[in-house]
Parts: structure tokens; C-alpha cells; sequence
């Protein structure tokens, strides 16, 4: 930190002043010397060996020039590079003083107590997060000393190099460097490229190396670092076959040959990663990258082989793509370039629409409870990296005015996404000769979890698993593609009924399937986002009515799916399903909770002024309760008493029936929240007396807790908007709980539980 800096770039200066004198020493040698063998004085064998050896003399000189040319500039670049990231390192010391720090010498970072009063100190000191922070800003400190260090290296590594005469041919042994680099990055993909290729042969790569390869990776994407000198060389200089390869090979050394430096090979592996994400932000080299991947995207590679792998003697191939995927995997979703990875998806599915078979298929145990590490399905697993891209997602998937052969219709029912291929006979004697005999294609433990993520940001907007917003309407496209998902679900066609008349609803069988068990959370949240549609379809408030239309409805950033009233509630139902029905289901709390915050929002803003409408709106409120709380019951929940007891004093929005926060819950108003701020423990008493109904066949008996808790509802609805006296109340409260009853037979018939 105490360093001159400035005295590289003089350095540098010296350099360059040295390589001026080279070339008057060249002209005047070129002249004087060389210039006496090419002229008619000198002539015979004598004057053809002088040549040769005044050529020499003359690449010797050209060849001094070009190495202090590249010294001074390998030293400008250090300059520049060690001024930015000292920068940075006093800038973030800067911040913990800021933020009530003081920092040793040493970069230690601890709260000082001399600028607070005692009364402050003596709180401070007994904070029992104090020593949490002080180490997050000593961690902020080191993060910024560690980049300057390891840029320090890269550049010694430069120096180290820039002087080496690698040509074997030009007459002279450790002479100078006529092929002298002119920047840092390059020496450094130089040397990277030689561990990646020594690992790519099977050889033993110190301990050293390995650390080395890692700073390579780390000083040469770093955020907000611009050059991409290094990542794209390196790449360049590994090749589409070469990238495969050593992303299959860190995984053997990681899991199965070497796993003592398993976190090694691992960073190395995420380092790599975020080397591709930073080279590939440039659209010309991303698409001459892809361009070459796509030569070896259906090419067979040996895959690792050992415990959890395919046997001795089976294939154990894997294809170029699922190698690819497991390297762009192992970065940061959000380091990638939007429309890189928009591409990359696009070729894996033009590969696979236009292969002949199952061109992924794994004929060995590649799943993901064996091989964890392993990408067996590289479009699913495109389709999940792309999801954290909104725009480009929703671009991907917008089936636009096209009914069919539409990426959502191939997804959603086409495709076939069983892919494990497992052995049904065992290795006997004569294993090393015979051929596994293949058994019938299986899905993997994490089947469609990438579509799923993909279709919950497509249809929002949002990354997968965003926090809860004010709930709105969507843009035409996220609109279409939710639309037609629920209609490809529930009816196969993304017109629904109007499309295919013969066909039942079957959104809830087939959600509730094993298959389906990785869409269901990222469809309830985006459903969740939808609920001022789906409490207008239900209600008959919506532009499609309560039948539906075959498309969205489109009205630019107020657009509205139009689907049935009786596909919706089987889609309520089907990502609300539990394994095993044991457990309480968070999507439906996140479901149930959504539609009636919306509820809520419509009662606490809603215009009353005109006849009998409070009591219109109670009717649909009514109707909306009976069918979100017949969901639940057909759910047959099963939550022990004392966790029922334990929910007693939780407020209903926003909780769990633990009382646990829910993920993603829309954000409603002050009014709002108190209109339905009910017990949470009311709540559940409702929708578990309703399953006790249903278990019963008892739907034309009473639901005296759901009707409390509905009369609840407009009560606290009715004192905060004192709208009606309580005999109106009571009226419009009665309204609601037959519409509640009639909306219980209305669900029931769509799911088909009862007739």
C-alpha cells in the first residue's frame, strides 16, 4: 500500500527506450554486417554460411526489440491494474471506517468504541452479533487485498515468461523472445492452459497447480472486470473437445479418483465456469463459441467411471452437451449473459427436436442420487440456468399466436423426459465381453425441475423463488404462456376444452403425479401471482367468464389468463399435492392466502356506492372462500393437534399453519390484511372440518368453522370500511355462506372426487 507505483510506468519508459536502441543497433548491424553477404562482393559457399549466421544475429536483435516492447507493456498493465485494485482495497477500508469501524495495519477490522458514547459501548459490546460484523468487514478487506495479490501473481507470472525463447528453430538456445506476449492475461492463459491440458492426460497436477488454476480463474472474472484476454483465450486455446474433457475429468478427480482434493477440483470447476460466463458476455465470441460446441454437442466422451457410475464393462458414454451443461452449471445463473444462455438452450433443443431416439439417454445409474454431480438431462438443466433471466425466459417460451408445435406444447406433453436407462441383468463372468442389456427409460429424481423454475419466470417476470409483491395483472406474453401451461396441463391442447372436447381435465392426477413433484412449488408461486385473475374467473368476474376462453386475454401490462373456472381449481389443487398426504402443503397455505389477500384488497378498496353492492361482492367472496377452502379439505391433511393448539394465536396472512413465513406471499394493504386477519387457527379448523366432511360424504352438512371464519372476514371488513348497519351485515353475511356451500360442489365435481 505504501508502494510508488509510478515507477512501473517509469520502468516501462526505460523498456521502451531500450528497444529504440536495439533498433538503431539493428539498422547499423543490417548495413554494416549483414548487409556485406547479401550484396555481389561476397560470393561462394562462405558468404552462404555467413548469411545464415548474420540472419541469427539480426532475428537476435529484431527479437530484443519485441521482448522490451513487451516488457513495458506487460509493466503498463500491471500499473493499471495494481492502481484499480489498490483502489478498491482502500475504498473498502474506507467503508468499515464508515460503518464505525477501525482497521489495523493488518486489515483487521474491529468496532471503534472511542467514537460512541459509554452508554452506546457498553450496549454494543454485549450485541451478540458485534463479533459477526467486525469479521465481515475484516472478510470485505481481505476479499479486496486478495484480488490485488492475485493480480500481483499473474503479472510475475507474465515476467517470468515474457523472457523464455520458446522458438526451437531460430538458431539459438535461451535467446530472446521474438515471440514476446504484449499482456498479462495472455501469459496467464498460457499457463492455465498448459495445467488444464496436463489434467486432460491423466497426469498427477501438484497441489501448487491446482491453486494456481484457481487464481487464474478468480483474477480473470472478477466482477466489474472488463478485459477478456484471459477467459477467451483459454478457451480458444482448449477447444470445444478440450472443454468437455476437462469438465468430465474434474468430476472423476472430484468424486471418484482423487477426492482428497475434492475442493480443489470443485473450485477449479466453478472457476472455470465463471471464466466461460466472463468470455461469453461477448456476443461475437459467445456465438462463435457455441458454433464450435455444436460440432461435439452429440459427440460420446468417456465418462467417469467408479462407484455410483456405469460399471466395468457397460458403455458409460456421455454426450458433449451433458458435459457442457454441468460445467455452465456449476456457475452463477446471474454471472451468465441473458441471451448466451437463451442460445445455448435453443441449440440443445434444436439438437433434440432433430435427433433420431433418446439422444440423452444414460443406459447406466447417471441420476441424480448416484451422480449428483451429473447433468443426464443438459435441456432441462439450460432451461433452469435460463430462468433467472425473466425477459429472456418469457422471450423463450412465448408461444406467440401459434396453437401449435410451440416450445410450451413440445415441453409440457410432447417430450419424453424419461431418460435413466438402468441394467436389467447383472456382470457375470464373461462381463468384460458382453453388452448390458438395456432396461425400460425411467425419469430421474430431478425431472422438469429446470421447466419448472423456467415457467415460474417466464409467467412473472421474476426470477424463481422471488420475494412477494403487490399483486397486479401481467404482460400479454407471460399471460399467454401461463394460459396455455394450465390448458397443456389439465387438457393436452393449449386451447383447453375448446381444443380438444373429448379430453378431461386432468391438471390434478397429473401434478399430483411423482413426475411433476419439481414443478409444483415454482407453479404455485407464479399461480400465487396470478390470483386477481383467478379470483375473477371464479367469481364470473372475468373477461372469459367462468368457462374460459381458448387464449389470454391480452391488454398490453394488464393482460389476464382466461382458462376455466374448473382448470384452474384443478390446478390448485394439483400443485397443492403432498407426498404421501402427510404433510401440511405450503403451496396451498401460499395459494389459499394469495386469493384471499386479493379478496381482501377488493374489500378494503372497492367503490360501494352503488345498490346491493356489498352484497354482490359478499357473494363472490363467499363463493371464492368455499372453493379454496374445498381444495384444502380434498387434500386430507393430516396435522397433529398440538400443532393446531401451537397455531392458535398466529394471524392468518402471511403464516404457515406452524406459523412458519411464507415464501413469496403478494404484498397487500394495511385495510387488507386486517379484513383477513383471522386466526390462522380459525383457518385451518375450516378447511380440516371440510375434510372431514368430504371423508364422510357428507357435502350437504353445514361447514359451521368455515362459516364462522367467512362472517369473521366481512365483520373486520365492515369495521374498517363501516359500510352497513348489523342487520345489513348479517344479510350480506348469509349471502356469502351460500355461496359458499354452492362453490363446495362446484370444486368437487371439477376434481372429480365426488359426483
Amino acid at each position: 500500500m505504501q508502494t510508488d507505483l509510478s515507477k512501473l510506468t517509469a520502468a516501462a519508459g526505460k523498456w521502451e527506450a531500450m528497444a529504440g536502441e536495439f533498433k538503431k543497433l539493428e539498422g547499423q548491424y543490417k548495413r554494416d554486417v549483414h548487409g556485406v553477404t547479401v550484396n555481389e562482393s561476397w560470393m561462394g559457399l562462405s558468404a552462404a554460411a555467413a548469411n545464415e549466421r548474420f540472419n541469427v544475429t539480426l532475428r537476435e536483435l529484431q527479437g530484443a526489440q519485441k521482448e522490451a516492447k513487451a516488457i513495458a507493456a506487460l509493466l503498463r498493465d500491471a500499473y493499471t491494474q495494481f492502481v484499480a485494485l489498490k483502489k478498491m482495497v482502500e475504498s473498502a477500508r474506507a467503508d468499515a471506517v464508515k460503518a464505525g469501524m477501525k482497521v489495523s495495519e493488518r486489515g483487521i477490522a474491529s468496532f471503534d468504541f472511542s467514537r460512541v458514547s459509554a452508554q452506546e459501548a457498553d450496549a454494543i459490546r454485549h450485541d451478540p452479533d458485534l463479533h459477526a460484523t467486525e469479521q465481515s468487514w475484516t472478510q470485505h478487506i481481505r476479499k479486496a487485498v486478495s484480488a490485488l495479490d492475485d493480480a500481483d501473481r499473474g503479472v510475475k507470472i507474465a515476467l517470468d515468461a515474457v523472457t523464455i525463447d520458446t522458438d526451437v528453430t531460430d538458431g539459438t538456445l535461451n535467446g530472446f523472445n521474438h515471440k514476446a506476449k504484449m499482456d498479462v492475461e495472455e501469459y496467464e492463459a498460457e499457463n492455465a492452459k498448459e495445467i488444464a491440458t496436463r489434467i486432460n492426460s491423466g497426469e498427477k497436477v501438484s497441489a501448487a497447480d491446482l491453486a494456481e488454476l484457481q487464481r487464474a480463474f478468480r483474477d480473470n472474472a472478477r466482477p466489474g472486470l472488463d478485459d477478456r484476454v484471459f477467459s477467451q483465450t483459454f478457451l480458444n486455446s482448449l477447444g470445444a473437445t478440450g472443454t468437455v474433457k476437462l469438465s468430465t475429468k474434474l468430476d472423476a478427480l472430484a468424486y471418484l479418483d482423487d477426492k482428497g482434493n475434492k475442493a480443489a477440483y470443485l473450485g477449479i470447476k466453478n472457476g472455470f465456469a465463471d471464466t466461460l460466463a466472463h468470455a461469453t458476455k461477448d456476443s461475437e465470441f459467445a456465438t462463435k463459441w457455441r458454433d464450435e460446441i455444436k460440432t461435439v454437442g452429440t459427440k460420446e466422451f468417456e465418462g467417469p467411471r467408479g462407484s455410483g457410475v456405469p460399471a466395468k464393462g457397460s458403455e458409460g458414454k456421455v454426450r458433449g452437451y451433458q458435459a457442457v451443461m454441468g460445467l455452465v452449471s456449476a456457475g452463477d445463473p446471474a454471472g451468465f449473459d441473458s441471451k448466451f444462455l437463451s442460445g445455448l438452450a435453443n441449440d440443445i433443443y434444436d439438437v433434440e427436436k432433430g435427433s433420431k431416439g433418446d439422444v440423452w439417454d444414460i443406459n447406466q445409474m447417471y441420476d441424480q442420487e448416484n451422480s449428483p454431480w451429473f447433468v443426464n438431462d443438459p435441456l432441462d438443466s439450460a432451461l433452469g440456468m435460463l430462468s433467472h433471466h425473466p425477459d429472456e425466459a418469457t422471450k423463450f417460451l412465448d408461444p406467440g399466436d401459434r396453437r401449435e408445435g410451440t416450445k410450451l406444447e413440445y415441453l409440457l406433453k410432447d417430450r419424453d423426459w424419461k431418460g435413466i436407462v438402468p441394467e436389467s441383468s447383472e456382470w457375470g463372468a464373461k462381463a468384460e465381453t458382453s453388452r448390458v442389456e438395456r432396461g425400460t427409460p425411467e425419469e430421474d429424481a430431478d425431472v422438469r425441475k429446470g421447466l419448472g423454475s423456467l415457467l415460474e419466470s417466464a409467467t412473472t417476470g421474476r426470477p424463481p423463488g422471488s420475494p412477494g409483491a403487490e399483486l397486479g395483472r401481467h404482460t400479454e406474453a407471460q399471460a399467454r404462456i401461463m394460459h396455455d401451461t394450465i390448458n397443456l396441463i389439465d387438457y393436452g391442447n393449449p386451447e383447453g376444452k375448446e381444443g380438444d372436447q373429448k379430453r378431461l381435465g386432468r391438471a390434478d392426477e397429473i401434478l399430483a403425479s411423482e413426475g411433476y413433484a419439481n414443478m409444483r412449488d415454482p407453479l404455485a408461486r407464479a399461480f400465487a401471482t396470478y390470483s386477481p385473475d383467478v379470483v375473477d374467473i371464479i367469481a364470473g368476474e372475468g373477461h372469459g367468464g367462468r368457462s374460459g376462453e381458448g387464449k389470454a386475454f391480452g391488454s398490453s401490462d394488464e393482460s389476464q389468463i382466461q382458462n376455466s373456472r374448473s382448470s384452474l381449481l384443478r390446478m390448485m389443487r394439483g400443485v397443492s399435492e403432498v407426498p404421501g398426504d402427510s404433510e401440511q402443503s405450503k403451496n396451498f397455505d401460499l395459494i389459499a392466502q394469495a386469493q384471499l389477500g386479493y379478496m381482501g384488497e377488493q374489500l378494503a378498496t372497492g367503490d360501494f356506492s352503488a345498490r346491493d353492492s356489498e352484497e354482490n361482492r359478499a357473494q363472490r367472496v363467499g363463493e371464492v372462500f368455499g372453493a379454496i377452502t374445498a381444495i384444502g379439505g380434498d387434500l386430507d391433511l393430516d396435522v397433529r393437534d398440538q400443532e393446531n393448539s401451537d397455531a392458535t394465536n398466529t394471524r392468518f396472512y402471511g403464516y404457515h399453519v406452524l406459523g412458519g413465513a411464507i415464501t413469496g406471499i403478494p404484498v397487500i394493504g394495511d385495510i387488507a390484511q386486517r379484513t383477513v386477519d383471522i386466526g390462522l387457527n380459525d383457518w385451518l379448523s375450516a378447511v380440516q372440518a371440510e375434510n372431514g366432511l368430504l371423508a364422510k360424504e357428507k357435502l350437504a352438512s353445514r361447514n359451521d368453522a368455515a362459516h364462522d371464519a367467512l362472517d369473521e372476514m366481512l365483520k373486520n371488513w365492515n369495521n374498517e370500511r363501516k359500510l352497513v348497519g348489523d342487520e345489513t351485515l348479517g344479510k350480506i353475511q348469509n349471502e356469502a355462506r351460500q355461496s359458499y356451500d354452492g362453490a363446495r360442489s362446484t370444486v368437487f365435481q371439477a376434481l372429480r372426487s365426488r359426483s
